[in-house]
């Protein structure tokens, strides 16, 4: 029998799921829901100051980013801003390669089954099979539309080479879609790289085509999100990752980038999303995301301590072995929060919910694929065994991580894998 200690202790290790809302960035919100709620489209006073704020914020973002105002969407979250990315794109410009300006603003796919020339008409996308479910499952849908998909492989530790994206290019590629730092495995990936070889390609070729975009949502609060030297086209944000609000993103379209919404009714965020702007979830977003910006060195400095510690304690104590890591090791090619392990013989779901008993919060796989019960897509494209996929855990850190909750942990687990073994 487990036996509890005497007083649990509560240790928060599920930061890439979601992160505690700020106090300076609520601080920052708290207005915008009592006294300045005016809706942004009105033209009387209270609507005004909402507007200046909304406007604010964009500027702030912008800034951020290297961009500029009007480069910024709002949505509802990532999700949202990566469904917008995909589906405003292909929409707009199903096919590149064969169909004039005027074609590309009023086509819309045919209808399944009217043969091969349906495949031949659309268009055709690069990703990659570690990307989160909303990129993924808008793919799975253009792909039963007729649109062409590539899938490029990574290696067992999640990357993706440069080279290879730019060879899986055709006459009739209208997006590449990759995310920039994974939510599973803490890999970053060469997006700038892949952004400068793309410029090359469209120069040799004489193309806008295809576009770039990039999912940052959990790269916003550790890497440098300056879109010209990522040299992207299209980028996603939230604000549930970097300590802002839940319910609440956006995307970075830039200039000359011609997508559709998803939404209309209304002629906010430049008709691309219609609907009463959330004023103050994204004057929280504004400043989660310039907090997390001036914070980003020290908080890399900070975690990837604390991951290391935390993978060290794992090692001498035989939680784990050197072959139990899954993703690149701790290091420049690894979010620094990010540690995701095998536990050989233990099923992750138990070992989860033991750990949950005593206080600890960590995740077996994506947030937004727990429901369904499925089993990790991005270890299963890693190589990974379905043993393994099974028994792996993801601990994400944060900003309130300390040493004394890595020890609770660690031992929690001692106790814990023993009885689950």
């Amino acid at each position: 029998m487990l036996l509890k200690p005497k007083k649990l202790r509560q240790v928060y290790l599920d930061h890439a799921a979601a992160t505690p809302l700020s106090k300076e960035v609520f601080q920052a919100m708290e207005p915008f829901f009592v006294t300045e709620y005016g809706n942004p489209s009105a033209l009387y006073k209270l609507g005004l100051q909402a507007n200046e704020a909304l406007n604010n914020a964009r500027r702030t973002i912008a800034q951020v980013l290297h961009a500029l105002p009007d480069n910024i969407i709002f949505t509802s979250g990532g999700t949202e801003a990566n469904n917008l990315a995909v589906f405003g794109v292909v929409k707009v410009n199903p096919h590149p390669a064969s169909l004039s300006q005027r074609e590309r603003g009023i086509f819309l796919p045919p209808p399944l089954g009217e043969g091969q020339g349906v495949r031949a008409r659309l268009g055709h996308i690069i990703s990659t099979p570690i990307e989160h479910h909303s990129v993924l499952n808008p793919l799975k849908e253009l792909e039963k539309q007729g649109y062409e998909v590539t899938y490029i492989k990574v290696d067992k530790h999640g990357l993706v080479n440069p080279r290879d994206v730019v060879a899986a290019i055709r006459p009739n590629t209208v997006l590449i879609s990759i995310m920039y730092a994974n939510n599973e495995i803490g890999t970053i990936e060469p997006i700038a790289e892949i952004g400068r070889q793309l410029l090359r390609y469209r120069k040799e070729k004489g193309t806008v085509y295809p576009y770039f975009h990039t999912d940052a949502c959990q790269a916003a609060g550790y890497l440098d999100l300056d879109v010209e030297k990522l040299h992207v086209d299209l980028m996603t944000i939230n604000g549930s990752k970097i300590y802002g609000p839940k319910g609440v993103g956006m995307l970075y379209v830039r200039r000359g980038v011609q997508i559709s919404p998803l939404i209309v009714g209304g002629a906010q965020e430049k008709h691309l999303r219609a609907g009463t702007e959330n004023v103050p979830g994204i004057i929280g977003l504004a400043r989660a995301l310039e907090i997390a910006q001036k914070q980003r060195n020290k908080e890399i400095k900070k975690q990837r301590s604390l991951s290391e510690y935390f993978y060290k304690k794992l090692i001498t104590n035989n939680l784990i072995t050197n072959n139990s890591f899954n993703g690149p090791e701790i290091g420049e090619r690894r979010l620094p929060n990010n540690l995701n392990v095998i536990f050989p013989g233990v099923e992750a779901e138990k070992l989860l919910l033991y750990l949950d008993s005593f206080g600890i919060s960590c995740s077996a796989g994506s947030a937004c694929a727990a429901e369904e019960g499925e089993t990790s897509h991005v270890l299963g494209a890693l190589g990974l065994s379905e043993q393994a996929v099974k028994s792996s855990l993801r601990f994400s850190l944060g900003r309130t991580t300390a040493k004394l909750d890595i020890l609770y942990c660690v031992k929690i687990l001692m106790h814990t894998l023993v009885l689950l073994k």
